[in-house]
């Protein structure tokens, strides 16, 4: 396994593992990967410098677990995150036709988040469905 510093197009920077460089190489030539914080799939390796310890105990209070946000915006977003994960139902690739259908009264009102096309979320809003673009993934959509 081997751990690589990342960033994306938006300057996100995350770390990620994978099997080996070329796994790496792999996913990235397929547009697999995508940036934790905003989705991007342009993410390229960081500049990083080899870091050695010798024990769990040497770790140094500036050290950050691999979760923990880099920057006030990565936490605002973390914490959104969060809070509609917890908040709403994740209906997946459905959300187009579940979104119509609350907005039209054939199913119960309530907090919904996931994926569609851009083409069923630009007639959503032509027809008055309130949605709008989450800037993140769902959870099984990243690295």
């Amino acid at each position: 396994m081997i751990r690589y510093s990342l960033t994306c197009a938006n300057d996100h920077a995350f770390d990620s593992w994978f099997q080996s460089a070329e796994a790496f190489d792999r996913l990235a030539g397929s547009g697999h990967l995508a940036c934790a914080v905003c989705g991007s799939t342009e993410v390229a390796k960081a500049l990083m410098a080899p870091r050695v310890r010798p024990a769990r105990s040497a770790a140094t209070p500036g050290d950050r677990p691999l979760s923990a946000p880099a920057s006030g915006v990565e936490a605002a977003l973390a914490e959104m995150r969060r809070k509609i994960e917890e908040n709403s139902d994740y209906v997946g690739l459905n959300f187009a036709a579940e979104a119509r259908a609350i907005h039209e009264g054939d199913a119960p009102a309530r907090s919904i988040y996931g994926e569609a096309k851009a083409e069923e979320a630009r007639q959503l809003i032509e027809d008055g469905v309130p949605v709008a673009p989450l800037p993140f993934l769902p959870a099984r959509k990243t690295n």
